[in-house]
C-alpha cells in the first residue's frame, strides 16, 4: 500500500487545526507542519495527532513554510492542506483508493467547496475551484511567488471527483482579515513587478479591472444565484483590485 503524508503551514489555528486533524485521522500515515512560531495551542494541538513539527519565523509568503513542510515529508505521496480545510470520508477513500492503485498520474487536481458567511459558493466561479494538493514526493514543488500560486507538478495530472471543504470565512470579520492579508501581499508583489504608477495603471486597477471582475462573478458565473453571500463575495473581491493597488502606491 502507498503512503501519504500531510503537510500543513500553520500559525495561530488552534481554532481550526483540530477539526482538520480530525478529518485526516485516518487517512494520514505521516502529518508534518512548519508553525510559524504560534503564540496560541497550535503546536500543542498538532503534537497531539503525532506530527512532526517544525517552528520557525512566521514569514509574510506563508508558501515558503508549505514548502518545508513538504521536504519533511517522507512517503509516497503529499496532501497539502490548510488549517480551515478538512478531508471527507469521501475524499479520503477515493484518494486512498487512486494512490494504491499506482496510477500513471504524479499529481492531482481536488475539487474545493468553500464556506463563506454560512453556505458554500456553488457559483461566481467559485466551485469546483479546483487546486492541486495531491502528487508523488519528490514530484511536486511551490513557486513560493505568489499568494494564490498552485503546486508545480512533474508529469502527468488527473483529477479527483470528491470535493475537500474549505471553511473559508464562515464570519466577516475572518474574511476581512483575509482580505486584508491578501492585498497587502498583492500589493508588495505590484511593487517588485516595477509597477508604473500613473493613469494608465490607475483606470486599470482603480476602475476597469473591479468592474470587470464584479460583471464576470456576479453575472457571467451566476454569483447571484448564491443569494447575498455571492453579492458580497463579488463586491469584495472586486475591491481587491484598488485596494491592493493604492496599498502599493502608499508604500512604493
Amino acid at each position: 500500500m502507498a503512503s501519504i503524508t500531510i503537510v500543513l503551514a500553520t500559525y495561530n489555528e488552534e481554532t481550526n487545526i483540530r477539526a482538520c486533524m480530525d478529518s485526516i485521522a485516518s487517512l494520514a500515515d505521516e502529518i508534518c507542519i512548519v508553525d510559524g512560531n504560534s503564540t496560541d495551542k497550535t503546536v500543542e494541538i498538532v503534537r497531539e495527532f503525532g506530527a512532526k513539527v517544525k517552528v520557525t519565523d512566521n514569514l509574510p509568503m506563508f508558501h515558503i513554510n508549505k514548502q518545508k513542510a513538504i521536504d519533511m515529508a517522507s512517503s509516497d505521496w503529499i496532501l497539502q492542506l490548510d488549517a480551515d480545510e478538512r478531508v471527507t470520508k469521501q475524499l479520503a477513500q477515493e484518494i486512498r483508493s487512486i494512490i494504491n492503485s499506482n496510477p500513471r498520474e504524479n499529481g492531482f487536481w481536488i475539487p474545493r467547496k468553500n464556506w463563506f458567511l454560512g453556505r458554500y459558493l456553488m457559483k461566481g466561479g467559485q466551485y469546483p475551484d479546483y487546486t492541486l494538493r495531491l502528487y508523488r514526493r519528490g514530484k511536486g514543488k511551490l513557486p513560493q511567488i505568489d499568494v494564490h500560486e498552485q503546486a508545480e507538478v512533474d508529469g502527468e495530472i488527473g483529477y479527483l471527483k470528491e470535493a475537500l471543504v474549505h471553511i473559508a470565512d464562515p464570519k466577516f470579520k475572518r474574511y476581512l482579515l483575509r482580505f486584508n492579508r491578501y492585498t497587502s501581499l498583492s500589493a508588495k508583489q505590484l511593487n517588485d513587478s516595477k509597477i508604473s504608477y500613473n493613469l494608465s495603471s490607475a483606470i486599470r486597477y482603480l476602475v476597469l479591472s473591479p468592474i470587470w471582475w464584479f460583471l464576470l462573478t456576479y453575472g457571467r458565473h451566476k454569483g447571484f444565484m448564491d443569494g447575498w453571500q455571492g453579492l458580497i463575495f463579488s463586491i469584495f473581491s472586486s475591491l481587491r483590485f484598488p485596494v491592493s493597488y493604492i496599498k502599493g502606491f502608499m508604500n512604493k
